[in-house]
């Protein structure tokens, strides 16, 4: 899938343009650029490979806070229906979240220290989340939930 990319942090539009400033790096539109293979989709989503079980976001909306009484619902990632590793030489550098198609946040990931998960506390309650993750190896993956 192709996408605009920031060439600074990585960072992936999925709006189709390029933002004025990139709400990662704070990177000017300029360095943006457009990029083929920016997203790995699956060839058959009925039938997974290995590959895409481990890097294809799965994605938990859990309407009920357990944090926040009022006006919150909890999103939970994880990597993969097979569980994505976490070495020095393969890992999930970032999770990214979209509502609507707009960046809302990024969880920066270590190796060797962090599992290839995240959670988010959202005051919205309808549209559609995407979630894209970063591996070093294999690139950007996403996948889509409505809220």
């Amino acid at each position: 899938m192709t996408g605009i990319v920031c060439k600074v942090c990585g960072f992936i539009s999925i709006d189709g343009a390029a933002p004025e400033k990139c709400p990662v790096c704070f990177s000017l539109a300029s360095a943006f650029g457009l990029k083929e293979d920016a997203i790995k989709i699956p060839a058959n989503v009925n039938n997974l490979t290995d590959l895409e079980k481990k890097h294809i976001p799965l994605i938990t909306v859990v309407k009920t806070c357990g944090l926040i009484s009022e006006g919150c619902q909890d999103v939970h990632v994880k990597m993969g229906a097979i569980q994505h590793p976490m070495l020095a030489e393969h890992w999930i550098q970032h999770i990214d979240f979209y509502i609507n198609k707009k960046f809302i946040s990024r969880v920066a990931l270590t190796p060797e220290s962090c599992n290839p998960a995240a959670a988010l506390h959202l005051k919205a309650k309808e549209g559609t989340l995407t979630v894209v993750s970063y591996c070093n190896l294999h690139g950007a993956w996403i996948q889509e939930a409505g809220l």
